[in-house]
């Protein structure tokens, strides 16, 4: 007689490990090496980077267990629409050609389980704005520009929630102006969802079907954060917790946890903050890897 095997009580959790990438130690001193997030959240030294060094570069997932990084600036005269594939391994592809306008300070996150979208940036810091996102297939590709309802505008940030759906939370101003996105990558219209104006954070999901903004300047640089609930709802403040900073990122690791890293307090950072998986900040921990800041960040595995 055979044993009786019991069915699996669940799927395994995807997101497993993250990976920082990009950014800038000085207004034109670019960097394209990357930062692997382990699954128990510890991060790794630098990894020689590949691709076109850039600053306020963004990042998402997509395809159930892989990474895309995109768009940026060189801090001086050109912006990119470049983008830059992530395996599931966490290797980082070369360039390939862009789609959709060239800008910067924009938003990125996944939507639809397996898909992504960037959303909202700019041309140069304080130039001329843009409302216009761009989804990303399961298969990594990027669309043209698509139209949206929304305020135009930039340095914001974005997360997923409720499984497979998104927002667009702050940005210039600051301003407390929240965007979502359904499971079908349509940007909604305005609502203002943040409590504190916001811009420069940076979030990611926690949980499973929750997300986290958190630091940022509403005024002055933040340590606060903001949870998500699995509807899209923002919650009020937490106090701060880790170093008041803009400009970092932020991904998920371990299936249901995520992190907080680098960016700029008065200068370049490499500090990181873990969140637990029911949203809990922990407290600074000492950075692995140059200190930078504008860089991008997303999980896979």
């Amino acid at each position: 007689m055979f044993p009786i095997i019991p069915a699996s009580s669940g799927t395994a959790l995807k997101n497993q490990e993250g990976i920082f990438g990009f950014g800038d130690t000085g207004w034109t001193v670019n960097l394209n090496e990357t930062n692997l997030v382990s699954d128990t959240g510890v991060v790794s030294s630098d990894v020689a980077g590949v691709g076109t060094a850039r600053m306020t570069v963004v990042g998402c997932e997509y395809g159930d267990d892989k990474g895309i990084f995109g768009y940026g600036w060189n801090g001086d005269a050109t912006e990119y629409s470049v983008t830059n594939l992530v395996s599931n391994t966490g290797v980082v592809s070369s360039d390939v050609a862009g789609v959709g306008t060239a800008r910067v300070n924009l938003a990125a996150c996944s939507y639809g389980e397996d898909k992504g979208i960037f959303g909202f940036g700019e041309i140069h810091p304080e130039g001329t704005k843009f409302d216009e996102t761009n989804l990303v297939s399961n298969a990594g590709v990027v669309a043209s520009d698509t139209a949206t309802v929304a305020t135009a505008r930039a340095e914001l940030s974005a997360c997923e929630f409720g499984g497979d759906k998104a927002i667009f939370a702050g940005g210039s101003g600051p301003t407390a102006t929240t965007n979502l996105v359904s499971n079908a990558g349509v940007l909604a219209s305005d609502t203002t969802g943040l409590p504190t104006a916001l811009r420069l954070q940076f979030g990611c999901r926690y949980g499973t079907d929750t997300g986290i903004f958190g630091f940022g300047n509403s005024g002055s640089y933040t340590g606060v954060t903001n949870l998500i609930s699995n509807a899209g709802v923002v919650a009020s403040d937490t106090a701060a917790v880790g170093t008041a900073r803009i400009n970092g990122a932020a991904c998920e690791y371990g299936g249901d946890k995520g992190i907080f890293g680098f960016g700029w307090d008065g200068g370049n950072t490499d500090i990181t903050n873990l969140v637990s998986n029911t949203g809990v900040v922990a407290s600074d921990v000492t950075g692995v890897g140059t200190a930078r800041d504008n860089l991008a960040a997303c999980s896979f595995n």
